[in-house]
């Protein structure tokens, strides 16, 4: 597992990417660089992000049953609650009371906007989500793969992931 700082020079090495070419459907998967929530989107079944022509976007698309995408709105996540409890957030149970919970969360549209900012230096593509303190940074692994950096507003630390393009059928 690297560190936060590995992680984040690493990130910083990359290229950087317009907002147009995220367009589209991507799969993730975290980077562990010691943040709280390594492994928790994985095990909540996390699927990835979808950007749209109108540069707003599905933040958090979560697996329902073996072909069926679901997007949650974050704003019903208490996100300082989730950080502190993080080890929750990796056991069967919170699995499992998430998937019960899921249509629950369910988005009624993109719930995150997409511009330009400049993070670590560079400016590059992020995603803002609408009703949390939450920024995801990308840079461009290659044509197919971007990295992302999540920052939350206050915490310091940074949660690192993986996103490759999907093609939609």
């Amino acid at each position: 597992m690297k560190d936060q700082k590995t992680t984040l020079e690493a990130f910083r090495s990359l290229a950087p990417i317009e907002p147009r070419e995220l367009v589209g459907l991507w799969q993730g998967r975290g980077t562990p660089a010691g943040h709280p929530l390594d492994g928790v989107l994985e095990n909540l079944g996390w699927f990835g992000k979808r950007f749209n022509l109108d540069r707003r976007a599905d933040p958090l698309l979560f697996r329902a049953g073996e072909r069926h995408l679901v997007a949650i709105n974050p704003k019903w996540i208490p996100i300082r609650l989730a950080l502190r409890l993080h080890a929750v957030g990796r056991t069967r149970a919170a699995r499992n009371l998430f998937s019960y919970l899921l249509r629950r969360l369910r988005a009624r549209g993109p719930v995150a906007s997409v511009q330009t900012d400049v993070f670590a230096g560079v400016e590059s593509a992020v995603m803002v989500y609408d009703h949390q303190p939450i920024v995801d940074h990308f840079r461009r692994i290659d044509e197919n793969r971007v990295m992302g950096a999540m920052t939350i507003t206050g915490d310091e630390r940074i949660y690192f992931f993986e996103l490759e393009r999907i093609q939609e059928s």
